[in-house]
């Protein structure tokens, strides 16, 4: 039995095939481009401090942390942590959506990228109690335990967001470490930078010096990995198999 009629029209076991590869493919391209899309609204989100720097003068110190800006009290405060929260929500959604396949199969950093977006919307949920960058008063009362709780959420929260994002980092490079495309140059570029940033974090933290210069090498680096792990190309978990027409 051929796969046609006499009048050289498909036959319906031949035709289901096609259409249904078709619209599993078409499916996956569409939730492929929310993911992106959405990835993109939620980098734009995360990443408000630029808009901060280049558009406002509610940064008054260099010594501070963007975080401080969102400590009750401060001028448009809640708008901040709005952002935050709306970043990690995005983010997550793109990430389920864009799932965890990559050329070679699941990538073991997806789940990690998942807790540096809920992380992230913790932050923004929870902020600080008072700008512990600029004030010594706020900084000893925090070492002593003396804050409402939802300040130290905000702290837990940021040290989950930066170790979710490294331990992302560093499986990503360990899975891409032998390639030479985009991808493995831009974890490496991304892991050297971070590897040189940590330093001068602790520096910026434990000294109270120049925080607002240092902590954006960190947003941008963590902005260019939810980017590549976004536009990395997807292998799907079952490919399909045409079926031989006897």
């Amino acid at each position: 039995m051929n796969g046609s009629r006499d009048d050289g029209s498909a036959t319906d076991s031949e035709s289901r095939l096609p259409t249904s590869d078709t619209q599993q493919a078409n499916g996956a391209s569409v939730r492929l481009i929310t993911a992106r899309i959405l990835g993109l609204v939620g980098i734009v989100l995360y990443n408000w401090w630029i808009w901060v720097l280049v558009a406002t003068n509610l940064l008054t110190d260099t010594d501070e942390f963007f975080s401080d800006l969102e400590a009750t009290g401060r001028p448009d405060a809640t708008l901040f942590q709005h952002f935050d929260l709306a970043a990690g929500f995005v983010l997550l959604v793109a990430l389920l959506l864009r799932g965890p396949w990559g050329p070679k199969g699941k990538r073991k950093e997806w789940r990690w990228f998942l807790l540096f977006a809920v992380a992230s919307a913790v932050g923004g949920h929870y902020s600080y109690a008072c700008p512990e960058g600029l004030s010594p008063a706020c900084r000893n009362a925090e070492w002593h335990l003396q804050l409402p709780s939802h300040h130290y959420v905000h702290v837990v929260s940021g040290i989950v967001e930066f170790a979710a994002m490294t331990i992302a980092v560093y499986l990503a490079w360990k899975r891409t470490r032998e390639d030479s495309g985009w991808v493995a140059r831009s974890v490496k570029a991304t892991a050297v930078t971070m590897l040189i940033g940590y330093p001068l974090l602790a520096v910026a933290y434990l000294t109270d010096n120049f925080g607002a210069v240092v902590e954006p090498i960190f947003f941008v680096c963590f902005s260019v990995m939810v980017a590549v792990e976004q536009l990395e190309p997807r292998r799907r978990p079952m490919e399909s198999k045409a079926t031989p027409v006897s």
